[in-house]
């Protein structure tokens, strides 16, 4: 079983222990005797069955069973033991086991939103806060139930469950470390690369585009959705002057994946300020990689992009040879692109499909027709990529696959999540369902890590809990316990070898992105990468998904880190790397 199946299933087992110890407890009130001692049964076992299934958590990784250990389990054995004592014979009149029988369901529940507000990583506080919960309602429903105790117990019962509250309450609000990076632009220049040779203008504004012959309301770059395709060849000095219409709340440009220099980054707050109405930005970089990437938005990042506010990057190494093309995939306003196209292409033409997911959630790609290669990912090519058949790709929120083939004298046609994008001539549908799905860490030819050590390590646990946004609580995607901009950030020094350990202990996916940076994969749940060296900038961690990757600090500045689920980074998930 893997450890995102635990991961649900030790959260099932817990709501039906804590339901089950309530439900007895109020059947007991009611005098209904044999409902009470059967839900009172099937407690136990639920409470059985999740003493496995967070000795299992703990065995997969202490991330994933820190507050079941330190938290659950003593509140939960203490509830168990107080109530089955009463259980033992049980009495004649079994409204007298009420109260404990709902003090076992308390301690259940107070144990399992810990898990769900409160998370990684096990606190005091936390713990306190459920204390204090169990006692006060242990007490209160003392009096509803029973005799009830007196008033000097129910006073000083209330007494300690208030002091208890307020404790924890502090230490759960206590201030985080300062992320150190604050929101207010750095004065940066376009970059001192020389004169541009390939410039670029782009406008944002709001516009109405065609999808599906239906008439859509977007944010858009000069009018279309995705924005204008930038190419350019290796050596090239990109200029783009951004103008911005009429999006109120600005916009940037980054470009994702193209580790340009810091001041060209085009995060606001970090690199420089958003673009508003009326302004313009000019960024200016030398195209050193290249590949397939992207540019979007990242000022309001989740609406903007979400909206339309993206477009193509490709870097050649000369003159494109053979039928390139491109395919970013989006979904606009519940609509997918892009809309289908058919081009005849001549037999024993090399066709290279430059895949590009720009939407937040995961894309599964089918080509059918004939055998194909990957031979790039996230821009950087493979070695020794072998032919596939009949065997489909999945790429995260803002990653790209390039795959290349040789044009067959049958139509070929590629399929995003069983809808035709792209074909060479006719073709009926094909049920590409059932094919398996490319393990890129097995794929091509293996080389070793090209380092022996690191110089700093750093671990990052995704997970969710309540946090304040100011004064505001929000139910924030968290790293660490922290959201932003709360998160400490990760300082390097120059040239360091630095190894993140990520760790997904949440129950959606996150795919997830460094900015200035490709990462080498070390390591996906223990298990090392066999196959070519994969530098990627974009990775899902699947549910209960621990990645190790590695790189060299190689580009001073300060660098986002966050989750490419772009509501998820809104809603707290993003951190920043910067150089000492």
């Amino acid at each position: 079983m893997s450890v995102g199946a635990l991961l649900v299933g030790d959260l099932v087992i817990a709501v039906l222990a804590a339901a089950s110890w309530l439900g007895g407890g109020a059947a007991s009130a009611a005098r209904r005797r044999r409902l009470s001692l059967a839900l009172v049964a099937l407690a136990v076992l639920a409470t059985a069955a999740r003493a496995v299934t967070v000795a299992a958590l703990a065995r997969a990784g202490w991330w994933f069973a820190a507050e079941k250990v330190l938290v659950a389990a003593p509140l939960s054995l203490v509830a168990s033991v107080v109530a089955g004592s009463r259980l033992l014979r049980p009495p004649a009149d079994i409204r007298t086991v009420a109260v404990p029988l709902l003090f076992a369901g308390y301690a259940h529940s107070a144990a399992l939103l810990v898990t769900v507000l409160h998370g990684y990583p096990a606190s005091v506080g936390s713990g306190l806060l459920a204390v204090a919960g169990i006692v006060g309602a242990t007490v209160v429903s003392w009096r509803l139930v029973g005799p009830g105790p007196s008033g000097a117990v129910t006073r000083g019962a209330g007494a300690v469950a208030v002091a208890t509250l307020l404790t924890g309450a502090v230490l759960v609000a206590a201030p985080k470390a300062d992320s150190g990076v604050h929101d207010h632009a750095l004065p940066e220049a376009p970059g001192t690369v020389g004169e541009p040779t390939r410039r670029f203008s782009l406008t944002a504004g709001t516009a109405t585009v065609q999808v599906s012959g239906r008439d859509v309301a977007a944010w858009a770059f000069n009018g279309q959705v995705p924005g204008p395709e930038l190419t350019a060849t290796l050596g090239d000095i990109i200029e783009v002057t951004l103008h911005n219409r009429d999006i109120g709340r600005g916009v940037t440009l980054h470009w994702h994946g193209y580790d340009v220099p810091n001041s060209q980054d085009g995060v606001p707050g970090v690199t420089q300020d958003a673009v508003l109405p009326g302004q313009e930005y000019v960024y200016r970089f030398r195209a050193d990689q290249v590949g397939t990437y992207w540019y979007h938005t990242h000022a309001v990042s989740d609406i903007g992009v979400r909206m339309g506010l993206y477009g193509v990057l490709v870097v050649r190494p000369g003159p494109a040879t053979g039928v390139d093309v491109t395919v970013p995939v989006h979904t606009l306003a519940g609509l997918p692109l892009p809309a289908p196209r058919t081009e005849p292409v001549g037999p024993g033409t090399p066709v290279r499909l430059r895949l590009i997911n720009t939407d937040s959630t995961t894309h599964r790609y089918a080509l059918a027709g004939t055998p194909f290669r990957v031979h790039a990912i996230d821009g950087h090519d493979l070695a020794g990529p072998t032919p596939l058949l009949d065997t489909a790709v999945l790429i995260p929120a803002g990653g790209r696959y390039d795959l290349v083939f040789s044009a067959p004298a049958t139509p070929v046609a590629l399929f995003v999540d069983g809808r035709a994008v792209y074909a060479t001539g006719p073709v009926s549908s094909a049920t590409t369902d059932g094919w398996p799905v490319l393990d890129p860490l097995g794929y091509g030819a293996g080389s070793p890590v090209p380092w022996s050590r690191f110089d700093r390590s750093y671990t990052l646990v995704l997970d969710r809990g309540l946090d304040l946004d100011g004064l505001v609580p929000r139910y924030a995607h968290t790293v660490n316990g922290a959201a932003h901009p709360d998160i400490p950030p990760q300082v390097v020094r120059r040239d360091d070898v630095v190894r993140f350990t990520i760790v997904n202990r949440a129950l959606v996916v996150h795919p997830w992105h460094l900015h200035g940076h490709h990462v080498l994969v070390l390591s996906r749940n223990g298990r090392p990468v066999t196959g070519s060296p994969l530098w990627l900038d974009s990775f899902d961690l699947l549910p209960g998904d621990v990645w190790e990757v590695a790189f060299r600090a190689d580009n001073p500045g300060t660098w986002a880190n966050h989750c490419h689920n772009l509501a998820h980074a809104d809603a707290g998930m993003t951190l920043h790397l910067t150089y000492s």
